[in-house]
């Protein structure tokens, strides 16, 4: 596997999105999906729990599919490979690597943006747009801190700020966790867990203080993490609430039941779904949504009912439907329209 050394400071392992997700990298969009959902039920916690290399290969599913998944980030991924991530003219760049007529080669993506933006392209802070301050559990992590006013007296200057982007798992952003990061300031390379907020959303910046690159005589510079969340095989997220679509069948619609419903907190609860139930209905779970950042009050999750048929019907569930039928009230379109 390649490894690749950045000049925002960063050392990661060279990984395939394509193979990752065990696709081609001619497949369609659907057919990404579809790869992803399969292998992120095969390797979820919640199926496989306790057992880390599956941890870890869902992290790494997450990934690929948070780029793959998206059509913009796939182009740039397609173009650029790796080197894409994290863009933009206000940070550090990176190493990408192109196919020529003499093979496959480095292209210095900092050089090509001096040549648009000048030298002052090549470091500086990115554009703050979340709430979130944490320091890192590893050397140089000291916590939030207040904003340096400028160039330190006497010819002192702080370190340069590192920007990049970084992809958590649904579940992580929304209950809270550490994500381990490798980076390189000046001539080392440390390992450092970034505390991640629970309830954190998709854009939001989380600025580890004393992590970015070393100082001319002054403090270091800051590490501005962009925090994106990959999507959740069953789990969507609105705000702080969650839904999740549940499959019934039509009788148990009819007759009332009782399913085993997963949450993100507490496991797997028994909802009663009342009987006459109309499949989109929405039962509420109060106070099993995701913690708000601010308050720590917790947002609620939404049972979808989805009426499920099978594909197939036997002949006596036909005959059954049949008389059914020739019971029933009027037709719910009446008068509708």
């Amino acid at each position: 596997m390649m490894h690749r050394a950045t000049r925002s400071g960063f050392f990661m392992p060279e990984i395939d999105f394509y193979k990752t997700l065990g696709v081609t990298r001619s497949a369609s969009a659907d057919e990404i999906r579809k790869a992803y959902k399969k292998l992120a039920r095969k390797y979820h916690p919640d199926v496989r729990p306790g057992d880390k290399d599956a941890a870890d290969q869902f992290k790494k599913v997450q990934q690929a599919y948070s780029v793959l998944g998206d059509a913009e980030k796939r182009v740039q991924y397609d173009r650029y490979g790796h080197a894409f991530n994290g863009g933009g003219h206000t940070g550090s760049y990176r190493t990408a690597w192109a196919a020529g007529p003499d093979g496959t080669h480095a292209v210095d993506l900092s050089d090509l943006f001096n040549q648009f933006f000048g030298d002052g392209a090549r470091g500086g802070a990115g554009f703050e747009r979340g709430p979130f301050q944490t320091g890192g559990h590893g050397p140089g992590g000291h916590g939030p801190r207040a904003e340096s006013p400028g160039e330190p007296h006497g010819g002192a200057r702080k370190g340069e700020d590192i920007s990049f982007e970084v992809t958590v798992p649904f579940q992580v952003a929304a209950e809270g966790g550490s994500h381990g990061l490798q980076i390189r300031r000046g001539d080392q390379t440390e390992r450092i867990n970034v505390k991640i907020p629970a309830g954190v959303e998709d854009g939001s910046i989380i600025r580890l203080a004393g992590q970015g690159h070393p100082g001319s005589g002054g403090p270091a510079g800051d590490l501005l993490l962009t925090i994106h969340v990959s999507p959740h095989p069953y789990f969507h997220r609105d705000g702080n609430n969650l839904s999740v679509d549940v499959p019934i069948t039509p009788s148990e619609a009819a007759l009332g039941t009782k399913v085993e419903v997963p949450t993100m907190s507490e496991g797997h609860v028994t909802v009663t779904v009342p009987p006459g139930t109309s499949s989109g209905t929405k039962l509420r779970l109060k106070g099993k949504g995701v913690p708000s950042p601010k308050t720590k009050e917790r947002g609620d999750q939404y049972v979808v009912v989805k009426i499920v048929l099978p594909k197939q019907t036997s002949d006596a569930a036909k005959k059954l439907y049949q008389e059914l039928a020739n019971v029933e009230p009027a037709a719910p379109r009446d008068g509708l329209w």
